[in-house]
């Protein structure tokens, strides 16, 4: 019987290749969320039953969001009296079971994906006509106190009214509930009153019964049903100075937040970047936050002012009193910055470091903030030499927070550096309200209350994180272990910290209490898990593993999906083996509707006509024009039938009668925008057969761009022959240019170059090599990191991109593939003022609207109204690639100018 293909999502609309399924033919008939939370570890349990209304079989799948800093534990799928088990793995036994499915040509795999705070899980499974299936996921999060509360965030989003919908809460907390509230998107108009909330003491819940009519009636509810958050917002009561131990089974947790203490002035240095990369709305939004956070300054704080690009700029080279005078003419400064230049990290740390060592001020807590958006382009750019420099310089006597402003940052690097210096780093998300976020996290930090924490526990072993720089109001310090022996009467806690000017002393006999909350072993494997693997980043060799190791074996133990693990989700007989993967805050940019880029970056997908393509994972062809085209299966697809004629090209499927015709699978949001797919390219390993059919010649292959659009969340796709030689660049100003050789499949195989009379950068699959009068020098691909120089070109090879800076501009070249089957990708991620610059790189944003007709789509570009198709193309400007939805144009269409004009190279 034919299946179709059906999606069931708290987020994302159901659609087939852009269909909304009809809603008669499944029926989510029950929806719950059960969320328990005792010392603020929350334990949630999301159950979803659906029933299958047509008569015929169908794939329905589970798609919801949960909080990034929560470890999955549970999944389970109940159907036809059967229990199908999720079982964590570590993540190369998970890969090899994922791969040997692969072989039988049975498998699928699904990633999760990172957002602000949320991250995605999706599975499927085919249900049997008039069936029913119930799914139940269950996740682990301890609860982190910020700005004096904690917050349980609840996404619901089933997209279709629910008879049976509740979100239970029920939280329990030894110390006393101090008070509690219901926030978000989904507590607001009509379903405001679906709310109910008890607190007694100890103890709290909130229900959420909203009606299917409520359901429709919020402010972001409609006929498809709710979509947002509820948000509960607690804290306890803090009548103890040393604060909240519980012991249960010779586990022990430890809830440290003393609130009744005098406020320790700061010594605070902002070290804000202001290379050309910060172009536009990023500035902006720097300088409003630095204003609003030299408002916020108390008088007796200290504080200074650094900018950098390839050099460093101070507003004042040392430490000034936060008084008024000085307060104003900081904000004259931070509203006169402006952006140009290269990225010179190591020198601008170094700088605001010996800021703060050379004022140093008794009874004071010292701060450096750092706030980027690139990689280290001038000075000293290598990572490791800039860690070791920094570290130096700081010497444990302050922390160091880095900020990292949208996705070109190297986060894991920031990551890095910011832990080696008893700090964290956090990435601001380049959305409208990104001055808030910086603002935001300030507040975090603006109120120092102890330094030198260092927490004591006698009779204890086995102890998560002891030792903090700093302890802020509002905020909670958190320590699990193990008692020895399990004897209660030799365990004495005590914590030790500078208050000011003077030393503290809090300890309590009365404190430790005894409880029955099984949970208290698991806070200290999430604790030890978390911080292992904050660990890990700091270390190598040995070490490194030695962690790594831990981390697994308590993984594994606790059932906890992360980096480390991989669940498995086994289905029925014959149905796809699925692989969840937990994501970093370092990896690619989360999939979400509207995709955006800095200015100038630009992708090519490779997409190749005219051939065959074999690989382990599914690959489909879709006909156009009188070409195959060739498209990845992402995670699965509509299965077309066998031997299909292909439209424009009859006869062409006697060519390829194993390969099934297949499209990624695509997101919308509730705007209808689609949602870009997030996909490991080189995991695919293709291998490519070149093709002739019988009776003609050779089909040429073509290579596939994107050109962004202004204001609208699809961009143009166009596609160029796959041989040709381009002109990426040219800079009449400056002279500058930049060409580069299609390699006839992929990508790019080599990419020049040349400004000035006779320097010269050459990019291939070999390395790169820099060329003038006086130097002449190669780097491999294999080779560490290293910095060349030529005129005022500065290139430096990192381990999969070339980042090249001359003037104004900057060019990364990206490195994609594996052995045998690499290609070369340019991004532009600084582009020059020049405004007669020239070259696909330099092509502006499209601008087009759409005209909607009967059977077709045009786009008005121009007061021209042009035909188009919807089609897909990965974005190779990031690694991993992030698949596209686009809308397919002729080339010289999207370009506004004939194709000759981009193939005659300059220079």
């Amino acid at each position: 019987m034919e299946r179709t293909v059906l999606r069931v999502s708290i987020f994302g609309l159901l659609l087939a290749f852009g269909t909304t399924q009809p809603k008669d033919d499944w029926e989510i008939y029950s929806f719950h969320i059960n969320s328990t939370v005792s010392s603020r570890y929350a334990t949630t349990i999301i159950t979803s039953r659906v029933v299958n209304r047509k008569d015929e079989s169908q794939e329905i799948e589970f798609h919801v969001r949960i909080p990034k800093n929560a470890f999955i534990s549970k999944f389970r799928m109940f159907m036809d009296g059967q229990v199908y088990d999720g079982v964590v793995k570590a993540k190369e036994a998970a890969q090899q079971q994922y791969s040997d499915a692969v072989s039988r040509g049975e498998s699928a795999g699904i990633v999760s994906s990172v957002g602000r705070t949320l991250e995605e899980f999706k599975t499927s499974v085919t249900v049997a006509a008039l069936k029913k299936v119930t799914f139940e996921l269950t996740y682990e999060e301890l609860l982190k106190r910020t700005l004096g509360k904690y917050e349980l965030q609840i996404h619901a989003r089933p997209m279709q009214p629910v008879k049976d919908f509740k979100v239970d809460v029920y939280i329990q907390e030894n110390a006393g509930i101090n008070f509690i509230d219901v926030k978000g998107g989904l507590s607001t108009g009509a379903l405001a009153n679906a709310i109910t909330q008890t607190h007694a003491d100890k103890q709290a819940s909130v229900y959420f019964y909203p009606t299917e009519d409520q359901q429709k009636t919020c402010d972001s509810c409609g006929e498809d049903g709710m979509n947002g958050d509820l948000i509960i917002v607690y804290d306890v009561n803090r009548d103890r100075s040393l604060g909240d131990i519980k012991t249960s089974s010779g586990y022990f947790v430890h809830h440290f937040a003393p609130s009744e203490l005098q406020r320790i002035p700061k010594n605070v240095v902002f070290v804000i970047d202001k290379s050309g990369s910060m172009h536009g709305k990023k500035i902006e939004q720097t300088r409003t936050a630095l204003i609003h956070i030299l408002n916020d300054l108390a008088e007796d704080d200290f504080f200074g002012l650094i900018t950098f690009d390839s050099s460093v700029s101070y507003w004042k080279r040392e430490l000034v009193q936060a008084d008024s005078q000085n307060v104003k003419s900081a904000k004259e400064f931070a509203g006169s910055i402006r952006e140009q230049g290269g990225t010179n990290i190591n020198q601008a740390l170094l700088d605001g470091s010996r800021m703060l060592n050379e004022n140093p001020r008794k009874g004071s807590a010292s701060i450096l903030i750092l706030l980027t958006d690139g990689d280290p382009t001038s000075g000293v750019t290598n990572l490791e030499q800039i860690n070791r420099n920094v570290m130096e310089a700081i010497q444990g006597k302050f922390p160091l927070y880095c900020l990292g402003f949208g996705f070109d940052v190297n986060f894991s690097f920031l990551e890095k550096l910011s832990l080696l210096n008893n700090g964290v780093a956090r990435r601001i998300y380049a959305d409208a309200d990104a001055d808030l976020q910086l603002k935001g996290f300030y507040d975090e930090v603006a109120n120092p209350l102890l330094t030198d924490v260092t927490m004591i526990y006698n009779g204890a072993g086995n102890l998560t994180q002891t030792n903090f720089s700093q302890y802020y109001n509002g905020s909670e310090i958190v320590v699990a272990g193990q008692i020895t022996d399990n004897n209660i009467e030799t365990f004495v806690p005590r914590v030790v910290a500078i208050s000011r000017n003077a030393s503290i002393v809090f300890s309590d006999k009365n404190s430790t209490t005894k409880s029955t909350d099984s949970n208290i072993q698991r806070v200290w494997a999430y604790l030890t898990v978390k911080q292992l693997l904050e660990k890990e980043l700091q270390y190598s060799g040995d070490e490194k593993e030695k962690m790594r190791n831990e981390t697994l074996r308590l993984s594994l133990k606790y059932n906890f999906v992360t980096p480390l693990t991989s669940m498995v989700v086994t289905k029925p007989t014959k149905e796809k083996t699925e692989v969840l993967h937990k994501p970093s805050e370092g990896g690619p940019p989360p999939p979400h509707g509207g995709h955006s880029h800095g200015q100038g970056n630009f992708g090519m997908a490779a997409f190749p006509r005219g051939s065959s393509i074999s690989t382990q994972a599914r690959v489909g062809t879709s006909y156009r024009r009188g070409r195959p085209h060739y498209v990845h299966r992402l995670q699965k697809g509509m299965s077309g039938v066998p031997g299909e004629r292909g439209y424009g090209h009859p006869g062409y499927h006697q060519l390829l009668p194993s390969v099934p015709v297949a499209m990624p699978d695509m997101d919308y949001d509730m705007t209808g925008r689609f949602k870009p797919v997030a996909v490991d390219l080189p995991m695919i390993r293709p291998t490519i057969l070149p093709v002739t059919p019988p009776t003609s010649r050779p089909v040429e292959p073509d290579i596939r761009f994107l050109l962004q659009a202004e204001k609208q969340s699809l961009p143009l796709c166009f596609d160029i022959p796959a041989r040709s030689m381009l002109r990426l660049l040219y800079l009449p100003s400056t002279g500058l240019s930049v060409n580069g050789a299609l390699d006839g499949m992929r990508g790019f195989n080599w990419i020049v170059v040349n400004f000035s009379p006779s320097i010269t950068i050459t990019v291939d699959l070999g390395g790169v090599g820099i060329k003038d009068v006086q130097v002449s020098r190669m780097v491999s691909w294999q080779a560490d990191h290293e910095t060349l120089t030529a005129g005022s070109a500065t290139v430096i090879k990192r381990d999969t991109e070339v980042d090249i800076a001359v003037g104004e501009t900057r060019l990364i070249i990206l490195r994609h593939g594996f052995t045998g089957e690499e290609f070369l990708w340019p991004v532009l991620r600084q582009r020059s003022s020049d405004n007669n610059a020239g070259g696909i790189l330099a092509l502006k944003p499209a601008i087009y609207e759409e005209v909607h007709q009967p059977l077709s789509t045009k786009l008005k570009i121009k007061d021209q109204e042009i035909s188009v198709s919807r089609s897909v193309a990965p974005d190779y400007s990031f690694s991993p690639a992030v698949v596209l939805p686009c809308w397919l144009i002729p080339a010289e269409s999207a370009l506004q100018a004939p194709l000759a004009d981009f193939t005659h190279i300059s220079g």
